[in-house]
């Protein structure tokens, strides 16, 4: 938000903004790890082009060097998906989340780092890895995991990603960031079964909120408005195995729990009626989602986790196991649930995320053991279409990040991001490593 105010108050050079993102870029990515593919020459003409558009004191994103996850197409560029199976034809015009970021003055220097289909929550391509910048050890998380090291470790403000299963929450809680999910009613992507929606990555709730107001071209919801006093429904009961999760790992949520009700909100434990069904709704939409994206290409250069991934969704979609009741069932609930509750307060991650590693050279199985582990409190609201937003709460004694995922009903978004804004006023953390 600073370096739009500034560069619309003709007090900011973009051209400057953008070598100075592009500079911090070549320093740290090796390291990091976090761009597919950066578009210095481009972002540079880009940025000049910004400095001379008439209606620049009206930008919201005036400036602003915004990285963009390699799924969306942009014009000159290709979607990679991370895979090698991809064409790689230059797209002849802008995704239309490309076109919403570029009519707001925003200036996008690269394309991130993506897992294969975007099926796990580790963000590895045979070209390289995403690590997390606080603990470079474990992974920024995925699939939106290379928007995530992008903005962790202070190289754009902002970064657009995806989330199908988590892929914009899961990294956000294990980099310290606000990451927020658009409801289905917003800003749904194709695929999937209708699960995945855009969202956006940033450091402070603000700057998340006014990325996703572009994303979304609804300007309102960049405006933070106080949440009122919510019912708010605290559990850490995962859905299926309702399994113990860590103490380490339930005590941001405690803690929050604490700062909420102390801010006069009404604050109960229950826990939504997940049901096994629902659970296994999004696990065989897991395998059959991708099966439908890859039957376009060449199986022979999908990696070999992805290739038995996709047979597995392939069989699941030909003995008709894909239901849509699964999702009309699950919904009733969910809205029986948030009749008595504005607000769902849970784990972002049920285990640590996994170590940075060339995941991609492993089975499916092994791929798929840590996935399931790390996230089952987020895929249910993809299947719901519910807005979700992660927010940093706490540390691990490893001294990684973690946080705690809020829900709410479809045209939630201002309250998740009211409450968040509310929460960092209460419980601040720091931007960067």
């Amino acid at each position: 938000m600073e370096i739009a105010r500034e560069v619309r108050a003709g007090k900011l050079d973009p051209v400057r903004v953008v070598e100075d993102a592009l500079a911090a870029i070549a320093a740290a990515e090796e390291a990091v790890g976090a761009f597919r593919k950066v578009r210095a020459e481009q972002a540079l003409a880009e940025a000049a082009t910004v400095a001379g558009r008439a209606d620049l004191a009206e930008l919201p994103l005036a400036g602003v060097p915004v990285a963009v996850k390699d799924v969306v197409e942009i014009r000159g560029e290709h979607a990679g998906w991370g895979s090698r199976a991809f064409p790689a034809d230059p797209a002849p015009a802008d995704d239309e989340i490309v076109r919403r970021l570029r009519a707001a003055g925003a200036v996008i220097v690269g394309l991130t780092r993506v897992p294969e289909l975007c099926i796990w929550p580790m963000s590895d391509t045979p070209e390289g890895i995403a690590r997390n910048p606080w603990q470079p050890a474990y992974t920024a998380g995925g699939s939106s995991g290379g928007s995530a090291a992008a903005v962790a470790a202070g190289l754009v403000p902002v970064a657009h990603g995806t989330d199908g299963l988590g892929s914009v929450r899961l990294p956000s809680a294990m980099c310290g960031l606000v990451g927020i999910k658009a409801g289905a009613d917003k800003l749904a992507e194709s695929g999937w079964y209708g699960m995945s929606a855009h969202g956006s990555l940033a450091t402070t709730v603000a700057d998340a909120a006014l990325m996703l107001s572009v994303l979304a071209d609804q300007p309102a919801l960049a405006e933070l408005g106080e949440p009122g006093t919510l019912r708010v429904a605290v559990s850490t009961v995962p859905p299926l195995t309702h399994g113990p999760v860590p103490k380490a790992l339930r005590d941001p949520v405690d803690h929050t729990a604490q700062l909420l009700a102390g801010a006069g909100h009404r604050v109960e434990r229950a826990t939504p009626r997940y049901g096994a069904e629902a659970a296994l709704g999004i696990l065989g939409r897991w395998f059959a989602g991708p099966s439908e994206q890859a039957d376009g290409l060449d199986q022979t250069m999908l990696q070999p986790r992805t290739r038995a991934h996709v047979r597995l969704g392939r069989a699941l979609r030909a003995a008709g196991l894909i239901r849509p009741g699964t999702q009309r069932r699950w919904v009733a609930r969910a809205e029986e649930f948030f009749a008595g509750y504005d607000v769902l307060m849970t784990p972002a991650l049920a285990a640590l995320p996994p170590k940075a590693a060339r995941w991609h050279e492993r089975s499916a199985l092994a791929n798929a053991i840590p996935s399931i582990l790390l996230a089952p409190f987020a895929g249910l609201w993809n299947l719901a279409g519910f807005p979700a937003i992660s927010v940093p709460a706490g540390r691990h004694p490893s001294g990684l990040p973690l946080g705690v995922q809020l829900v709410t009903t479809p045209g939630g978004e201002s309250r998740l991001l009211a409450l968040a804004a509310q929460l960092e006023r209460l419980n601040p953390w720091p931007r960067l490593p």
